[in-house]
């Protein structure tokens, strides 16, 4: 409701104005116009000003715009919660487990794993990669596109690499870069028509409605690191059976 050019025009007694109002958002949609003045110690007129300032004709519609964003607000929590339960009952009962096993075959026969992502995806990517090692498979995070990669690890690796709209310049970047060099690209991506999905050897698409606020990216991201987990204890899994496979066999 509030943008960033907006505050910036206001004078000081619209500033105060402002930061009432964003401090009590649910008292203000019940007020008249001149219990806001009383609380902000400024005049009626000056309150009509701060209205026009923002978009409203008079305090009314002001009000009126203030409880449209607050509720809207409040469903977007509510369909978070419906979202992840949605992927969950689609994720055990798809065919998504095949996906995740031809994965873990390119991870097992990898000798390095690289993450990437920027953002909220980033620290995803971070998290991942301490995951990752904590399991047995020691992965690396790589945030900055100029990071020098030594081509002995890009050789026979596989990227991981993270984003929700699968269409951020520097993840794309990133990617034909580390493809040039002969690594293996496993995607996450929120859906399989993106260019990052399209430019992967593997993609794991998890599907939830994308949600902004105030122009942030706010979609969830719990598939993600379902997802994340996942692979790292069925790699871990498949990587124990082999081993014991082999001892079996040397014993033999």
């Amino acid at each position: 409701m509030f943008t960033s050019e907006m505050i910036a025009s206001f004078n000081d007694l619209e500033t105060d104005i402002y930061n009432y109002v964003i401090t009590h958002e649910q008292e203000v949609i019940y007020m008249r116009i001149r219990e806001l003045a009383e609380h902000t110690h400024v005049s009626t007129a000056t309150i009509l000003r701060f209205c026009k300032k923002v978009g409203c004709e008079g305090f009314s519609e002001f009000k009126t715009k203030l409880k449209i964003e607050l509720k809207s607000r409040q469903e977007t929590v509510k369909s978070g919660e419906h979202t992840v339960m949605e992927f969950f009952e689609r994720t055990l009962s798809s065919d998504q487990e095949a996906v995740l096993l031809e994965a873990v075959e390119l991870l097992t026969s990898a000798d390095n794993v690289l993450f990437v992502g920027i953002g909220s995806s980033g620290i995803l990517a971070e998290y991942g990669a301490r995951y990752f090692s904590s399991l047995g498979k020691f992965s690396m995070y790589i945030k900055d596109f100029s990071y020098p990669i030594h081509n002995r690890l890009q050789k026979n690796s596989v990227s991981i690499v993270l984003s929700v709209s699968g269409e951020n310049s520097f993840t794309v970047k990133q990617m034909n870069r580390l493809k040039r060099e002969g690594s293996k690209v496993i995607s996450i991506t929120n859906n399989k028509h993106c260019t990052t999905a399209k430019m992967s050897d593997i993609n794991l698409a998890y599907y939830m409605t994308e949600e902004y606020y105030e122009d942030t990216n706010i979609t969830t991201q719990v598939p993600v690191i379902y997802l994340l987990e996942t692979l790292a204890r069925k790699l871990n899994q498949h990587e124990q059976d082999l081993r014991k496979k082999a001892m079996e066999g040397h014993d033999e």
